[in-house]
C-alpha cells in the first residue's frame, strides 16, 4: 500500500497541473458538445414531429419526406457507431476523401456535437410526443399556429421532461471524450497515457484519473438535480379541497348553509 500511495504522490507532484488542465479541457469539450448537440437534437426532433395534413400540398409532403429520411439516416448512423470510429472517420477521412482539413479541436467539438445531437433527436421527439395532444388542439382552438404552439406550449413542457436526459448525455460526454485521444486531443485520458509512458505507473495514474472523472460526474449530477428542483417550482400550494362544491380554481370553498342556518 505504501508503494502504491508513493506512486500516486509521485504522479501528482510531477503532473498534477497537467491532470487539472486535462480535466478542464474534458469539461469544455463535453459542455460545448452537449449544448450544440441539444440544439441539433431540438431541430431534428421538431422537424420529425411536423404534422402533415391531408390537404397539404404534394410539394410539402415530398420535401418533408426527403428531409426526414436524411435525418433518420443521420440519427441511425451516429447512434449505431462508436464515437472513436466517428472521430477517426471525420478527422482523418474528411482530409483524405474530401480534402477538408480540420484542426483537432474543431474536430473534437464537431464529433461530440453531432454524436450528442443524434441521441438528443430521439429524446426530443419522444418528449414532444409525450405531451398530451389535447394541449395542441387547445392551442389551435385559440388561433395559435403550429410554430406558436411549439414555442409557447409544447417545447417548454417537453424541455422540462427531457432535462434528466440532457444531464445524462452531459455526464456520458465527460466520460466518452476519452476516446478523442485517438486524434491527439490532450484531455484527461491523454494526460494519463502520457504519464504512464513517462513514469510507468499505470495503476497509480489511473487511480488519479478515475477520482477526477468521478468528481466531475458527481458534481454535474448534483448541479443538474438542483436545476430540476428549481424548474419544478414551489410545492406550497393547494389545488383541491374536500368540498364537492369547490370552485374550479381549487382555492375557494363555496359555503353550504347548514339546517340550523336555514
Amino acid at each position: 500500500m505504501s508503494e502504491f500511495l508513493s506512486g500516486v504522490a509521485t504522479c501528482w507532484d510531477i503532473y498534477g497541473t497537467s491532470y487539472l488542465w486535462g480535466a478542464y479541457r474534458t469539461l469544455v469539450i463535453s459542455f460545448v458538445g452537449t449544448v450544440i448537440g441539444c440544439v441539433i437534437g431540438f431541430i431534428v426532433g421538431i422537424i420529425q414531429t411536423i404534422p402533415v395534413a391531408k390537404n397539404d400540398s404534394v410539394f410539402k409532403k415530398a420535401v418533408l419526406k426527403v428531409i426526414r429520411v436524411i435525418l433518420r439516416v443521420y440519427v441511425e448512423v451516429f447512434r449505431g457507431t462508436p464515437m472513436i470510429v466517428q472521430a477517426v472517420f471525420i478527422y482523418f477521412g474528411m482530409r483524405m476523401v474530401f480534402d477538408i482539413s480540420m484542426s483537432m479541436w474543431v474536430a473534437a467539438f464537431f464529433i461530440v456535437s453531432i454524436n450528442t445531437g443524434a441521441y438528443m433527436a430521439e429524446t426530443v421527439r419522444g418528449g414532444i410526443l409525450s405531451i398530451d395532444s389535447g394541449q395542441t388542439e387547445g392551442a389551435k382552438a385559440i388561433g395559435m399556429t403550429h410554430v406558436q404552439t411549439m414555442l409557447h406550449v409544447i417545447l417548454p413542457q417537453a424541455f422540462r421532461n427531457i432535462i434528466p436526459q440532457i444531464g445524462n448525455n452531459f455526464i456520458i460526454n465527460i466520460k466518452d471524450t476519452s476516446v478523442l485521444s485517438v486524434i491527439s486531443i490532450t484531455d484527461l485520458f491523454f494526460v494519463h497515457k502520457s504519464v504512464v509512458g513517462a513514469l510507468y505507473l499505470y495503476f497509480q495514474s489511473a487511480s488519479i484519473v478515475m477520482a477526477i472523472y468521478l468528481t466531475m460526474t458527481l458534481t454535474a449530477s448534483f448541479l443538474l438535480r438542483r436545476l430540476e428542483r428549481k424548474l419544478d417550482g414551489d410545492d406550497s400550494f393547494d389545488l383541491a379541497t374536500t368540498d364537492t362544491l369547490t370552485h374550479t380554481s381549487g382555492l375557494t370553498n363555496y359555503h353550504v348553509p347548514t339546517k340550523r342556518e336555514v
